[in-house]
């Protein structure tokens, strides 16, 4: 039982993502106005690509070089190391070119992960993942180009939003229709064709992305096995499906904000949005999958404990205080306590996670054994 305890050299590739996240954060702090412990001058700047290229996009990246390096290729392994050098290098002026060089090349080493896990499987699964890529990609090349961060949100999200809606139609395959399956796929599509329109023409842009979000959102709903989880599972599995269903609720949120704001690039709206989707959607699929994605990658198993839910539900929680009585309503107070508890609650799940990794694991008896293998984030192997 201590070998398999025994973390994998590859770890190390997340310990930049893990600072590009503590970073992230503290950056956080400093926009919200708030005591931060850092507040280096490009830091703020950085927050963005911080939390979705440096540690969301590195993590990404680094399930993926795992999934291809088990088909035998290794080279995907670059991906996840230049996406946080990247993030990171940008903090420092004399860095920043190099940075941006860096992102472009981790993105496209991304993209290039998806080739042979293509060859290898071809299906629909693998290519909304793959158009996920595509759009990180883009972002890349137009924040080198001089585009600025707000402006590339629709690429951002698109990211990341068609990457976990790529691995939650993987994971359910079985239950998925044929034509469920090419309706996600038309969707996908149409988000596509709506985040370079946003760029061109805003308002139209705005307006197809908002629809085929709230439309990814309700296929979720209908075809994701999250909510018979969430009903019918314990432990684990009701924990991953109740977060997964929270996700899929912020997603609709962050749809609704498009179509009724419209084009935004500043104040409580652009907030509000940034949030939905990064924090809400996205956050909430990493901690539903975190006990599994970890030991998958680090081989450190991360048995799950009820005391997870406390964090979660801080953060689920401050996101409501934060958009509706901060963004809203206009109440600052609430903005800034909203968001201070943004970041307590992702530090607490990281302390969560790291306890429960130290501890020794006990065998479960056999009768409290999944019946499944549990779902993992992008599609890797259960």
């Amino acid at each position: 039982m201590e070998k398999n305890r025994r973390p994998r050299p590859r770890l190390l590739l997340a310990l930049p993502a893990a600072v590009a996240l503590l970073l992230g954060l503290d950056a956080g702090l400093d926009l919200l106005g708030t005591w931060a412990p850092i507040t280096a001058g490009r830091l703020a700047d950085s927050h963005g690509i911080l939390m979705v290229l440096g540690f969301v996009g590195a993590l990404v990246a680094l399930e993926r070089a795992v999934a291809l390096a088990n088909a035998g290729p290794r080279l995907g392994y670059a991906a996840p190391a230049l996406l946080s050098a990247g993030a990171l290098g940008q903090l420092h002026p004399a860095a920043a070119p190099a940075a941006r060089v860096a992102l472009v090349l981790g993105a496209l080493a991304l993209v290039a992960t998806y080739v042979p896990l293509w060859r290898r499987q071809r299906d629909d699964a693998v290519l909304v993942q793959a158009l996920g890529a595509v759009l990180a990609l883009g972002a890349t090349l137009l924040g080198a180009g001089g585009v600025p961060v707000p402006a590339l949100l629709p690429w951002l999200a698109g990211f990341l939003v068609l990457t976990i809606v790529g691995e939650r139609l993987e994971l359910a395959r079985l239950q998925v229709p044929a034509a469920g399956a090419t309706l996600l796929v038309r969707l996908v599509l149409a988000f596509c064709a709506g985040v370079p329109a946003s760029l061109l023409w805003p308002r139209v842009g705005a307006a197809l992305l908002g629809l085929t979000l709230a439309a990814l959102a309700g296929w979720l709903l209908r075809h994701d096995v999250a909510r018979h989880t969430a009903a019918r599972g314990t432990g684990l599995a009701r924990f991953m499906g109740l977060s997964m269903l929270a996700g899929q609720a912020w997603l609709a949120v962050a749809a609704a904000l498009w179509l009724v704001g419209g084009p935004t690039t500043s104040g409580p709206a652009y907030d509000a949005l940034v949030h939905a989707v990064f924090l809400g959607f996205t956050m909430s699929m990493v901690v539903a999958h975190a006990p599994v994605i970890l030991p998958a990658v680090s081989g450190v198993p991360v048995p799950f404990h009820p005391v997870m839910y406390v964090p979660v539900a801080a953060l689920q929680l401050s996101l409501v205080v934060r958009l509706w009585l901060g963004d809203a309503l206009g109440l600052e107070v609430a903005r800034q306590a909203g968001g201070v508890v943004n970041v307590l609650a992702v530090l607490g799940f990281l302390g969560c996670v790291a306890w429960s990794a130290s501890r020794r694991p006990a065998e479960p008896p056999p009768a409290h054994r999944p019946a499944a293998p549990v779902p993992a984030l992008a599609g890797s192997p259960a």
